[in-house]
């Protein structure tokens, strides 16, 4: 008996052109258009709306004026997006968006304190009672974060100082604790005892930036250490016998930048008998690497796109050279800002992490924080016009991200509890949202010193939107954040602070003269 041939529905699946998309002001102003447009179209429209299993169904977003409800919210739109394939990523997706629409709507909001615009406002002061207990003793669980706990100071000092707190307090105190971290060959473990490792040592030297510490580092030492982990093929080692990672890329130029160490590798760098002569020698076009065919960036050459390796990318890109060089010379910009848009989640206005994954707040920094570098890659982006929807972001933030009740924190989305790494990264993703950055690139960025330097970074600007376009996504100005740098990712006046502080490079007498018989 012959097979019977059954006919599967199929749906159309767009893929963006790669290599020959074109990203002009036009992406801006239609996207503007469009929500007009939207919005004009479903003004006299009868409301589509879903009938529920239960006769007792009591969804709020019914008995909210539609009107009050931005484009993505209307029952109409939400109507339009079914999964035809059931699968369990797409049932915790179902899951995710049920657990936010009564946030978003406004049903759910009645332990929160709500702006003229009907949003929950920033609970500030729960924040930073929740940020300064996390650096207090902590539950017994902790101890499984031993071999993280520069993080756990990054993330307190620098949430608190997005919220606009001095932190200078912790000083000694932070001083005292990572001290002992140190290697004297240079860089910081997680913890007391541990091997250096490339991204605790980006998080401590972050963080004693916050509180005005980098002094106890000990760069000579460092330098010596970043050589070990440059690898021949131009990317990094995130730890001594480690993984190549993108991730090692952006935390050592990031420390290269903020203690203004030399470019030049030490003379017991590996990479110096494969011909390398610099930290940057080979770097943009291993990053080019990791670019992979739908525009995404991955940790390595052939593995899965993410967003949280986007940014990684991006920011080394940006601590490189200035980044409408160095961007568009490495990275398919047009692949990758498509990719970056379709991260962020419809209808809870969020970003996630990979394609077809869950929301999370921690991704309003990972993925929101590439769109000011992109913006500085795209010169023919106005500053003002946007490829991303901010108040959305600001919505799912302030609705669904901040943690009811006392404690205060942020949190993952409505289904999880509040922690220190999301409470940083969500306020980090606001100031994104809230706040406006650019490039300022008048004059040639020079590398300053005999054996060369990076000094990028330092021309980036930052300022609060303005008082319309706050109003235009429903926030006020006492639900703001303080700016961020948009590359490390902690206040401006920290950023400064480093560069004053090792203005004049040091520790290069002697060292020079031995480099210049290396390399004869």
């Amino acid at each position: 008996m012959p097979s019977r041939t059954t006919h599967v529905r199929r749906r159309r699946v767009l893929f963006p052109h790669t290599r020959q998309c074109k990203m002009s002001t036009q992406l801006a102003n239609n996207a503007e258009m469009a929500n007009d447009t939207h919005n004009e179209s479903l003004k006299d429209e009868p409301k589509i709306v879903e009938l529920s299993d239960s006769d007792n169904d009591n969804d709020a977003a019914r008995r909210i004026d539609p009107d009050s409800l931005p484009p993505w919210l209307h029952q109409a739109t939400l109507a339009l997006f079914h999964d035809e394939i059931e699968t369990s990523t797409s049932e915790s997706r179902k899951k995710t968006q049920t657990d936010c629409l009564p946030y978003l709507t406004g049903a759910s909001l009645d332990d929160f304190d709500l702006n003229a615009h009907g949003i929950p406002r920033l609970r500030r002061q729960a924040h930073i009672d929740f940020l300064h207990a996390t650096l207090s003793t902590l539950p017994a669980p902790y101890a499984a974060l031993d071999a993280s706990r520069p993080w756990l100071f990054y993330w307190a000092m620098a949430g608190l100082s997005t919220l606009g707190q001095d932190v200078a307090r912790y000083k000694a105190r932070l001083i005292a604790t990572v001290r002992p971290l140190q290697n004297s060959t240079g860089g910081f473990g997680g913890g007391q005892g541990q091997l250096s490792h490339c991204a605790c040592t980006y998080a401590t030297a972050l963080a004693l930036a916050c509180v005005g510490g980098l002094e106890i580092i000990d760069r000579k030492a460092m330098w010596h250490w970043l050589g070990t982990l440059k690898h021949p093929s131009g990317g990094f080692l995130m730890a001594a016998g480690a993984e190549q990672d993108i991730r090692g890329a952006y935390c050592a130029l990031t420390l290269l930048t903020l203690l203004n160490l030399p470019l030049t590798l030490p003379p017991d760098s590996p990479s110096r008998s494969a011909g390398l002569q610099t930290f940057t020698d080979n770097l943009g076009a291993w990053i080019s690497r990791c670019q992979t065919p739908d525009g995404g960036l991955s940790a390595s050459p052939t593995n899965e796109p993410h967003g949280a390796y986007a940014f990684c990318g991006l920011a080394c890109l940006s601590l490189l050279s200035a980044p409408h060089t160095s961007i568009p010379q490495s990275l398919d910009v047009p692949s990758l800002t498509a990719w970056l848009i379709y991260t962020q989640t419809a209808p809870e206005g969020g970003f996630a992490g990979r394609t077809n994954k869950l929301v999370d707040a921690c991704y309003s920094h990972w993925v929101g924080g590439c769109f000011a570098l992109l913006q500085a890659a795209l010169p023919d982006l106005p500053r003002g016009h946007d490829v991303w929807n901010r108040e959305a972001l600001i919505r799912y933030l302030l609705a669904c991200c901040q943690a009811p009740g006392k404690k205060g924190g942020m949190r993952d989305k409505p289904s999880v509890r509040a922690d220190g790494y999301h409470t940083c990264y969500s306020l980090a993703g606001l100031s994104h949202a809230v706040n406006r950055y650019w490039y300022d690139g008048d004059g040639e960025v020079e590398e300053e010193g005999k054996a060369g330097r990076l000094t990028a970074a330092f021309r980036w600007r930052g300022e609060r939107a303005g008082e319309g376009e706050l109003r235009r996504w429903r926030v006020e100005e006492g639900d703001c954040v303080e700016c961020v740098h948009p590359v490390f990712v902690i206040p401006f006046a920290r950023v400064e602070e480093a560069r004053v502080l090792f203005a004049d490079g040091g520790f290069m007498d002697g060292i020079e003269e031995g480099m210049e018989k290396l390399s004869v």
